[in-house]
């Protein structure tokens, strides 16, 4: 599993000019799903991404977490971050999951955020999402279950 996590402001999706999940300050999680993954990658991604302390605090330092700053969670799912660029200029997606196995990872993704206290906005797996942000900082950062310790 792969996520981009980026520090907002804000941030939507919209799905056919309908916003169906939007979120003031918080993380907004573009999620990837490789077909190696399994529920224990799931939980411990979840637990790592919303454990992070990348909110200023009073003297301008990175020591803050989503809790201390009443934040909020929006997740969209993004197989496209299993896009391989290597060859060619037309990206291939075979590092990408397919639905049977990406979906019940994307919704186990979504039930961690909520288990771990943050009720997730999010997209529709698979939909042709519009995805709008403000940036905040900007703070983004890739996490990938393989430079994680699992187990």
């Amino acid at each position: 599993m792969r996520i981009v996590l980026t520090r907002v402001k804000e941030a939507s999706v919209t799905i056919d000019g309908t916003v169906v999940g939007s979120i003031g300050q918080g993380f907004l999680i573009l999620l990837g799903i490789a077909p190696e993954d399994t529920p224990a990658h799931c939980r411990k991604l979840c637990e790592k991404a919303l454990g992070l302390r990348i909110f200023e605090d009073e003297n301008g330092k990175m020591n803050l977490g989503l809790s201390d700053v009443g934040g909020s969670v929006l997740v969209v799912s993004q197989f496209t971050l299993y896009g391989d660029c290597s060859h060619g200029r037309r990206p291939g997606f075979t590092g990408a999951a397919g639905p049977d196995h990406a979906i019940p990872l994307y919704e186990q993704f979504l039930a961690e955020c909520e288990a771990l206290g943050f009720p997730p906005q999010h997209g529709v797996f698979g939909a042709d999402m519009k995805v709008a942000s403000v940036n905040d900082g900007p703070v983004t950062l890739i996490i990938d279950t393989k430079d994680l310790k699992i187990g």
